[in-house]
């Protein structure tokens, strides 16, 4: 019989004396932990990051390319060419999220029951064709139907690489991670813009209008990277051949002491009902060309600060503050663009949309490495996860969609004040998160106390209980 007793760095999950034996763990195990020291376990997460993350990327900026390059074909004369209404353009874009917000949480399932490589290659295969028929698409009602079945397809890939990144590396690893592919996003938008304006010069080839070629080329470049996906994108680390057997075995033991005590955080087992029931009942999982030029810069800067803040929220191991800048920089900006007229100030308005679009970036993965880093189970955290997408993509998604009315133009009174309403609200729930939190880590940490006074041991109470074991502590 042996126990342990890891020293974690400040914030990190506190590991009580446990016997080994019992939980399936064998000292061999705990001294491979030991053994492999802070260069070697630096050089191995290197080694994974240059694996994992390129492929998350790409991924993910193909994904937010297919799906906001509509924006770039309605300047390339989609709107004049099916004679659509501002409200018709609108509901193009909110028919999108209806289906990518429902389908979230079905498709985090699918990818635990399938290998990721897999399920996430043939979602992408699936919404490229999607793309490539939107650029055939005559009429109203083929471009809502071909928006309705890319919000099926791609409802998977978000979610599914957020998930993809909590069984590779530990809770204080997470953001950085997280906010390197999403950083793709903001490279998309760039990149979007930059693509979109030369397809437009090939306006009329083959009788093609340039918003249709834009929709054909970047569904054949998903297609392609579709295929390669399938080859290169990393499943479970018991999975891949590119560890040694030793790297393997250590990657899955410090993720399993990394907070994940009990048979329910480790990395296989078969889905149950009540892990989907946790993840909707836990409380925390309830966040023309000159103009496609213009938002290279900004989406380059939303790239940097996302890179910053998530660095900074990993080496402290602190979400709610680097939360609520991000919320205020976007509060800033909302309220400048309000009160600006974009035709007088266009300077100013521009300045506006910088300190948006970094808020903005910067706390999208912010909020998914807070929850993942507080709820335990991979059952659990898989459908937490989509399910927090899946909120607030249906509220943002469709509502979003609907409030920059047309007669409004340029000013957008309606959509600037609503979204003022919104920040507020959002840094009063990040506060209040943040206070519960911390009251719930005091009383986990009180009553550790109270039986360490008695002489009691907690753990084997609370071995299956998860994040809410008083021996997890809950990352503020």
């Amino acid at each position: 019989m042996s126990a342990m007793s890891p020293t974690k760095r400040a914030g990190a999950t506190e590991t009580p004396n446990i016997d080994l034996d019992e939980f399936g763990y064998e000292e061999r195990e705990f001294a491979l932990l030991l053994r492999f020291g802070e260069d070697r376990t630096k050089k191995l997460i290197h080694k994974i990051d240059w694996r994992l993350m390129p492929a998350l990327s790409v991924l993910y900026l193909v994904s937010y390319m297919d799906r906001t390059n509509i924006g770039n074909a309605r300047l390339l004369g989609l709107e004049r060419d099916l004679n659509l209404s501002p409200s018709q353009f609108n509901m193009a874009l909110t028919i999108f999220f209806i289906p990518y917000s429902l389908f979230e949480v079905p498709s985090n399932i699918m990818l635990k029951l399938l290998r990721p490589s897999v399920w996430i290659s043939l979602i992408m295969v699936l919404w490229g064709l999607t793309t490539m028929c939107t650029g055939w698409v005559e009429n109203y009602s083929g471009l809502l139907v071909a928006r309705f079945f890319l919000g099926v397809a791609e409802a998977g890939l978000f979610p599914g690489a957020n998930y993809i990144t909590t069984t590779w590396y530990k809770r204080d690893e997470l953001q950085f991670r997280m906010s390197i592919f999403y950083c793709a996003a903001s490279l998309a938008g760039s990149f979007s813009g930059l693509l979109a304006y030369g397809i437009g010069f090939m306006d009329g080839i083959m009788g093609y209008s340039g918003w249709k070629w834009v929709f054909i080329l970047e569904g054949i470049l998903t297609v392609v990277v579709a295929a390669i996906s399938y080859f290169v994108l990393c499943d479970t680390p018991s999975d891949v051949s590119w560890l040694t057997e030793e790297e393997r075995r250590f990657v899955i033991l410090r993720l399993q002491f990394d907070g994940h005590t009990g048979s329910e955080g480790n990395m296989e087992g078969s889905f149950k009902l009540a892990y989907l029931r946790q993840a909707f009942t836990d409380s925390k999982v309830y966040i023309e060309a000159q103009a496609q030029l213009l938002t290279v810069p900004i989406y380059v800067w939303a790239c940097i600060l996302c890179l910053v803040n998530g660095y900074s929220a990993d080496h402290f191991l602190l979400r709610s503050p680097h939360l609520l800048w991000a919320f205020t920089s976007i509060l800033v900006g909302t309220a400048i663009a309000l009160c600006v007229s974009p035709i007088d100030k266009p300077g100013v308005q521009l300045f506006a949309m910088f300190l948006m679009a970094g808020g903005l970036f910067a706390n999208t993965p912010t909020f998914c490495a807070w929850l993942a880093n507080n709820l335990q189970g991979e059952w659990k955290r898989a459908c937490g996860m989509a399910l927090q997408f899946t909120i607030g993509n249906l509220f943002g998604g469709l509502v979003g969609s609907n409030i920059f009315l047309a007669r409004e133009k340029p000013y957008y009174g309606t959509a600037y004040k609503f979204e003022i309403s919104m920040w507020c609200a959002g840094i009063v729930t990040v506060l209040l998160q943040a206070y519960l939190l911390d009251r719930a880590n005091k009383k986990k940490a009180a009553a550790i106390a109270r039986a360490e006074e008695e002489g009691r041991d907690l753990y084997d109470k609370y071995k299956d209980a998860g994040d809410k074991s008083p021996y997890f502590k809950y990352t503020m």
